[in-house]
């Protein structure tokens, strides 16, 4: 990229750290200052769900330290990590902490920028693509549309001990979020699809999971709330993924637009959200 781009953008200096969203999936959906922190780092520290892509773009002779942490498979202390932060920065180097999606939405971003300034360390935030919105839209589904819900709800399937939040009023979303949108949920989808459908939730309500999206092996599985659990396993598909509940799920046949490009045909809105049975496409 020309020097020209970058020019007007701050410097990533000795000592520093910037905490830096990599966005869903897809290199290019990166932004200029995530671009321009990877071209000056002396040391990368990633995640597990950041693109090779997008770790490709980090200068020549930068050192890659891998952070990732996957739900029920070995991985280092969080403490650990925003300590070796630390660590790093006050050894003069310029250290790029590269998160998938964005740092503050479900990325323990927040934690690490406190133990850094419990430390004082100088550090910036660079926003990225959350995949509950970015992964969506590489899905074609829409989380909010005026003509089928005017408020959606974020949240986590599984708190830090593994187990689905207890804090979590399913009563309340149930009743008050038209559009649910759930990061690290396929795991407990059982129990997350029983909550709702207590709370009032139909059972034949639309829901897509969106495994490894915004990648080249994204997978989109339609289904409802009802028959989820049984459907998500005999998929056979895994996690990462992002699970959205709502009648947005309906536009897909008609806003597939990664879809189109390998030449599946879009319908109309009217025919689109008739729904299209249990199906898993990319």
């Amino acid at each position: 990229m020309s020097d020209t781009v970058f020019s007007n953008l701050p410097a990533l200096e000795p000592g520093t750290v910037w905490l830096v969203g990599a966005g869903p999936g897809d290199a290019g959906l990166l932004t200029l200052l995530a671009a321009k922190g990877l071209a000056e780092a002396d040391i990368v520290v990633h995640d597990a769900l950041v693109n090779e892509d997008c770790l490709k773009l980090a200068r020549p002779g930068a050192v890659f330290e891998y952070a990732g942490k996957r739900g029920g498979k070995p991985s280092a202390k969080q403490r650990d990590i925003s300590l070796r932060l630390v660590e790093l920065a006050r050894a003069g180097k310029r250290v790029l902490r590269l998160k998938g999606g964005d740092p503050f939405v479900f990325g323990r971003g927040g934690e690490e920028a406190l133990t850094l300034v419990e430390h004082g360390i100088p550090f910036r935030i660079v926003p990225g693509i959350t995949a509950g919105i970015g992964g969506l839209a590489y899905a074609g589904i829409p989380v909010t549309h005026r003509d089928v819900n005017h408020a959606v709800t974020f949240l986590t399937g599984h708190d830090s001990s593994g187990l689905v939040p207890d804090a979590i009023n399913w009563d309340a979303i149930g009743k008050g979020s038209p559009v649910i949108v759930m990061y690290m949920a396929m795991k407990h989808i059982a129990q997350i699809s029983a909550n709702l459908i207590a709370a009032g939730r139909s059972p034949d309500e639309p829901v897509a999971f969106v495994c490894d999206a915004a990648t080249p092996s994204q997978r989109v599985l339609e289904t409802t709330l009802g028959c989820a659990p049984a459907d998500i396993e005999a998929s056979g598909l895994q996690p990462p993924a992002i699970v959205v509940v709502g009648n947005v799920v309906k536009l897909r046949p008609s806003l597939d637009w990664l879809g189109a490009l390998s030449g599946r045909k879009l319908l109309p809105v009217t025919e689109g959200r008739t729904g299209s049975g249990h199906k898993v496409s990319a």
